[in-house]
């Protein structure tokens, strides 16, 4: 009888442990970083690990109220392409962040805690 609930105590504890790593790598996934460009390098945004954009550089050759929608559309490729390529950092991040708490489950996604 004694065995079992020491089983559980334990996994009581892994679980606080595991809660406390989660809200921590939380808090740190807004110093992970990402920038994508378009157009050749003339739109540059950069996302973080919180999914927001931070930052957006835009070529002043590109400036023409004329040609809006070409803007535009390279604003959102170099956004969508930062966001893409922010994901495997996010998961990497909260795998080291949970090392050692959880078993390494094939398939597991982290990354849906965020959400």
């Amino acid at each position: 009888m004694f065995g079992n609930m020491a089983d559980m105590m334990g996994l009581m504890g892994k679980m606080k442990d595991l809660q406390s790593r989660m809200k921590e790598a939380q808090d740190q996934l807004s110093t992970i970083t990402q920038t994508a460009e378009s157009g050749g390098g003339l739109v540059k945004a950069t996302v973080n690990g919180q999914k927001a954009l931070i930052a957006l550089d835009i070529d002043q050759d590109l400036v023409n109220p004329d040609d809006k929608e070409m803007l535009q559309d390279l604003i959102v490729a170099a956004v969508n392409k930062a966001f893409d390529n922010i994901e495997p950092k996010i998961k990497e991040h909260l795998q080291k962040a949970t090392d050692g708490v959880l078993p390494n489950i094939p398939g597991l996604d982290l990354g849906a805690f965020m959400k």
